[in-house]
């Protein structure tokens, strides 16, 4: 990956819906080589997928929580368990297998207080090997970006 490839990809992190017309102009090549650069660039799977970020606020998802799981046992049979049912559940949009107190953290978007409660009750201390959770609410957010500095 060139240094034209890098600021291609800054540019369409920005926004994906630019033309290979309007990328061409900014990066000085022809629609053609911009466009077998970004062509290389999937096939690689650099560029794994294209998606539109939703205003969580007006799809009301606007209540965010981090929960933090503990498993009863580390063992493979639980780990494994555990992970094939969590990405099962809608409300988790992120989890991460992480290191410290915890085993993993979840973020959780829902409506409200209401529906996290429903959630908590009804689908997370449903799964099978939990010891125990921890939850933290979203006050505000101070940043959020899916854009990586290349």
């Amino acid at each position: 990956m060139d240094a034209i490839d890098k600021k291609l990809l800054g540019l369409l992190q920005e926004d994906t819906k630019k033309t290979t017309k309007e990328l061409s102009m900014v990066l000085n090549l022809s629609v053609t080589a911009v466009y077998e650069r970004i062509k290389k660039l999937e096939r690689e799977g650099v560029i794994s997928k294209y998606v539109a970020i939703l205003d969580r606020n007006k799809v009301e998802k606007a209540f965010v929580v981090f929960c933090h799981i503990k498993l009863i046992q580390h063992t493979k049979d639980f780990v494994t368990t555990f992970e094939s049912e969590v990405v099962k559940l809608n409300e988790v949009l992120e989890c991460f297998h992480v290191s410290g107190d915890y085993d993993y953290i979840l973020k959780v978007h829902v409506k409200d207080m209401d529906e996290f409660r429903e959630f908590m009750v009804t689908k997370l201390t449903g799964l099978k090997h939990i010891g125990s959770t921890h939850s933290s609410f979203m006050i505000g957010e101070v940043k959020n970006t899916t854009a990586f500095t290349l």
